[in-house]
């Protein structure tokens, strides 16, 4: 991201960047929106075609609906503009960053060869499409022959000599600034031994790197009793980010309990606020506060923003069976756990509350928003059939005495009963 960032910088600066699109699991940016923003960037860039794509707008707005395919939405709002710019002859950059981010495996492989496809016809300008991304093998198999790839090492001699630096720097970092455990002045640390051990086990890898010094210099931890624990299981290979992420789970209290927290906030649509967790999570508080303060080396939380895991490398390990083992929780036990969550803040809601929400859909907390679609994937729980009867018996009357979807309410209650097989509602 860093050097899609910089290229975008560059290009920027020598008048040639057409568009830039920059994914994160950290928002929830849908795929729906990459070819419209594309657009709007090529309007701001080129005045000259900004006319053209205001009016193809005008005359059919629903190309910007997020049903409308990418291939209409390319052909009208970006190819049939770019024609007027035949004749340049300066190139241009769009630059596609992270694509397995926030696309599914079907989604980016549709993106990939949509653009390369049809940016490489005739009577455009000359294009340069810059994708970056982990190399996953659905993404490779999408790139057509002829583009050229350029593979990011971590194993070359100046990327092993900056985490060197990087870790030297914050380790020496970690002694000054803690004098009740290291002295004034701080006495030297760590040995050579394990400086060498623990620069060999981030094996220029930096996201390896900066979540090693999260845990080694959490606050209420010795520093040297954590680097031991890093140092104590040895690695065959350098950047074994499996091993770092079992040893952050191992140090927590009750690591099933704090591995399903973890796991169910991966697993949600979108990142929230803290304060939003904490009523979602309202009968696991005290679960979600001591996961956060266990994962914090690996748990972007300041307390105000949204919750956020560090990077994406956690999601797929907890994601993954064969990486994360015993801690592994499937997808339908989180989802159910999430369910459950989302109906216990529906039924927690007095009447009066209630309606004050149904009547604004824009502003309906996530467990409005988003409480069928866990139910979908849940595994149908004694629990989770409990709170279906008692949202059915208690809360249902006020959602169908408001001005809410009922066709959509009726698609949910359907869902409801394929997962939970029987459900007491006619």
């Amino acid at each position: 991201t860093s050097i899609a960032f910089t290229i975008a910088e560059e290009m920027k600066a020598a008048k040639r960047l057409a568009a830039t699109f920059f994914f994160s699991h950290k928002h929830a940016q849908k795929a729906a929106v990459i070819i419209p923003t594309i657009a709007y960037q090529l309007a701001i860039a080129f005045p000259r075609i900004r006319d053209d794509i205001v009016k193809v707008i005008e005359n059919d707005d629903s190309l910007l609906s997020p049903g409308k395919s990418h291939a209409d939405q390319m052909r009208e709002l970006v190819i049939k503009p770019l024609k007027t710019l035949r004749f340049r002859e300066e190139p241009y950059a769009i630059i596609i960053d992270a694509l397995d981010e926030c696309f599914s495996s079907d989604e980016a492989a549709r993106l990939v060869t949509l653009l390369t496809d049809t940016l490489a016809g005739p009577d455009l300008p000359f294009i340069h499409v810059v994708f970056t991304s982990r190399p996953e093998a659905h993404i490779r198999a999408a790139i057509p022959t002829g583009v050229h790839e350029i593979l990011l090492t971590t194993r070359d001699d100046d990327t092993i000599r900056d985490v060197r630096f990087f870790l030297r720097t914050s380790l020496d970092k970690t002694r000054t600034i803690r004098p009740a455990v290291f002295g004034q002045p701080p006495f030297p640390w760590p040995s050579e031994n394990e400086f060498e051990t623990l620069v060999f086990k981030a094996g220029g890898l930096f996201v390896y790197a900066a979540m090693t010094m999260n845990f080694i210099s959490a606050a209420g931890h010795h520093p040297q009793e954590r680097l031991e624990l890093l140092l104590r299981e040895k690695s065959t290979v350098g950047a074994d980010i499996d091993q770092l992420y079992r040893q952050i789970i191992e140090t927590s209290e009750d690591p099933p309990a704090h591995c399903r927290m973890l796991a169910s906030v991966i697993r949600l649509a979108n990142p929230l606020p803290l304060a939003e967790l904490q009523e979602l999570f309202y009968a696991d508080k005290r679960s979600l506060a001591m996961m956060l303060e266990a994962f914090s080396p690996v748990i972007l939380n300041d307390g105000v923003g949204r919750v956020e895991i560090y990077h994406a490398s956690l999601r797929d390990f907890m994601r993954n069976p064969l990486r994360s083992k015993q801690y592994h929780i499937d997808r339908a036990h989180v989802h159910e756990h999430l369910a459950c969550c989302c109906l216990d803040f529906i039924i927690r809601q007095d009447s009066i509350r209630t309606r004050a929400i149904l009547a604004s859909p824009p502003d309906y907390p996530y467990p409005y928003r988003l409480w069928e679609i866990h139910l979908q994937f849940a595994y149908p729980s004694s629990k989770l059939r409990n709170l279906l009867a008692l949202f059915a018996g208690k809360t249902l009357q006020h959602w169908v005495q408001t001005p809410f979807d009922c066709f959509e309410l009726a698609l949910a209650f359907q869902g409801a009963r394929m997962t939970c097989l029987s459900l007491v509602i006619v």
